[in-house]
């Protein structure tokens, strides 16, 4: 069982940067992969960017050299960096835990609104 606890989202003008955080309740290295999704009403959830224990990362096209994710093994959290902001980034973003072993299990936090202005 995994509880993911999301933070950090809010306001912010086109152009601005802001930090997500998704705190996780266990050790991040047993999970396989940790990943950032978001979602806009009408449209299905998308990945944004995710990173594996082993920490290769991966991310949406429309997001790269945007935004960077990374982790905090010490505090078992996964950050989102969002730089360069862009009302089409508008969202509620989810953290979402993979774990492949001994069988198939997902887990995904609540969510955090960003808002971004023009």
């Amino acid at each position: 069982q995994v509880q993911l606890v999301e933070s950090g989202g809010g306001l912010v003008q086109a152009g601005g940067s802001l930090r997500l955080s998704c705190a996780a309740s266990r050790n991040i290295l047993s999970i396989n992969r940790v990943g950032w999704y978001r979602q806009v009403p009408g449209n299905q959830r998308e990945l944004v960017a995710e990173i594996t224990s082993g920490e290769t990362t991966d991310y949406a096209d429309s997001v790269k050299g945007r935004f960077t994710i990374s982790r905090d093994t010490a505090s078992n959290t996964v950050y989102l960096q969002m730089n360069s902001l862009k009302p089409e980034d508008t969202a509620v973003y989810y953290c979402n835990a993979v774990i492949t072993r001994p069988v198939l299990r997902t887990y995904w936090g609540r969510g955090t609104q960003v808002t971004v202005s023009s």
